[in-house]
């Protein structure tokens, strides 16, 4: 289960739970399970962030599904309420939002009002005592930034809210939590170290990975994947305009089932030119796949992973690169500009494959409402 709805939570629904495990108990309890649909997710998200930035003085799309933003002013809590009305009558898609001098104290306020109906979306930590009171209730492991090590670490110090991080030896949270969790504790104090930047901040790192529909036994099927991944990469950074030293391809097997042959492995190769060019960045991929490629085990996910990420126009060509990046660039635009207009992979290299049997099942997809014409909901009157 990746996502779950409140009353699935409330059923006891846990987060990361294999559904075929529990098929009877959502049979018995009327629970609906939808496979993965990122068209609809991503289109939605899309819809949702385009809807809230007329509305704000500033904004900083922080996910999928989160945001940060600036309201100036004093009538910020009218405006909030008014900005969730809108975002929910033009989309349907409810939300939450927290108001705080800081992200740290907004993520807070943010929680605090999709934990309490009564607040109907909306929380303001407008006073000292108010924050004080917030940061009591929230443990530690709720704080934005610390993570399952770090909260643990905490406990054990006798930390476990951001009240009592907030009041801890800044010295001590330095020297333990580094100057992150320094930044953070100020942040609780509702000093501003993280400014929201309407700038998108230039990924570090880009990864495509999925399960498999059905396990893979053959270097074949696993070939078709991880060239797939490392296109759908390359054509994410060229929509970023960067490009990319450091190639990972992974693979794993079925960890829910315990009873057969376990291995995962992974392999980087650097490249001696940074490049966004699908045919480089595939290739690579498909060699460090060959160097972990294991026979006898059956395959349930694989992925590829770029990093060592610079901007396009920094590159740095290397004195005896053999090929022409005019051309290859020339060629990609191509390629993108074919894929945009028809649809997605409709150019494609011919080791991505076309039966894909390796693909997700997605037998409970729901319909593309938003971005497939047979898909659309027709109202009759």
């Amino acid at each position: 289960m990746i996502a779950r709805s409140n009353e699935a939570k409330a059923l006891g629904v846990k987060m990361g739970a294999p559904a075929f495990k529990n098929e009877a108990f959502f049979s018995r309890n009327g629970v609906h399970v939808f496979s993965s649909n990122f068209a609809l997710y991503g289109d939605m998200s899309k819809r949702v962030m385009d809807t809230i930035r007329p509305e704000v003085d500033d904004m900083e799309v922080y996910s999928i599904d989160e945001a940060f933003l600036v309201f100036e002013g004093p009538a910020a809590e009218e405006r909030a309420r008014a900005l969730r009305d809108k975002v929910e009558q033009w989309t349907g898609i409810p939300v939450s939002i927290g108001l705080a001098p800081t992200k740290t104290l907004a993520k807070v306020a943010t929680r605090i009002a999709k934990k309490m109906p009564e607040m109907n979306g909306v929380f303001t930590l407008s006073s000292s005592c108010d924050v004080e009171r917030a940061l009591h209730r929230c443990k530690i492991e709720d704080v934005w930034g610390v993570g399952r090590r770090s909260s643990s670490m905490l406990k054990a110090h006798g930390i476990t809210t951001a009240l009592k991080l907030s009041l801890a030896d800044p010295a001590w949270v330095r020297r333990n939590l580094s100057v992150t969790g320094a930044r953070l504790q100020k942040e609780l104090h509702s000093t501003i170290c993280s400014p929201v930047n309407d700038a998108s901040p230039r990924k570090q790192s880009i990864r495509t990975a999925r399960s498999f529909g059905a396990e893979v036994k053959s270097l074949h099927a696993l070939n078709e994947s991880v060239g797939t991944f490392a296109a759908n990469c390359a054509s994410k950074l060229r929509k970023e305009g960067s490009c990319c030293m450091s190639i990972t391809t992974f693979v794993m097997t079925n960890p829910f089932k315990p009873q057969a042959p376990q291995y995962n492995a992974s392999r980087t190769l650097k490249l001696e030119v940074p490049t966004n060019d699908t045919l480089e960045i595939v290739a690579s991929a498909i060699q460090a796949l060959k160097l972990i490629y294991r026979d006898g085990f059956s395959y349930k996910k694989a992925g590829v992973l770029v990093s060592s990420i610079t901007p396009s126009a920094e590159v740095q060509l290397g004195l005896f690169d053999v090929v022409d990046r005019s051309k290859r660039t020339s060629l990609m635009t191509s390629i993108d500009n074919i894929n945009t207009k028809l649809g997605h992979d409709k150019v494609r290299l011919a080791v991505q494959g076309f039966d894909r049997k390796w693909r997700l099942r997605q037998e409970r997809l729901s319909p593309c409402y938003t971005t497939r014409f047979t898909d659309f909901l027709t109202v009759k009157v």
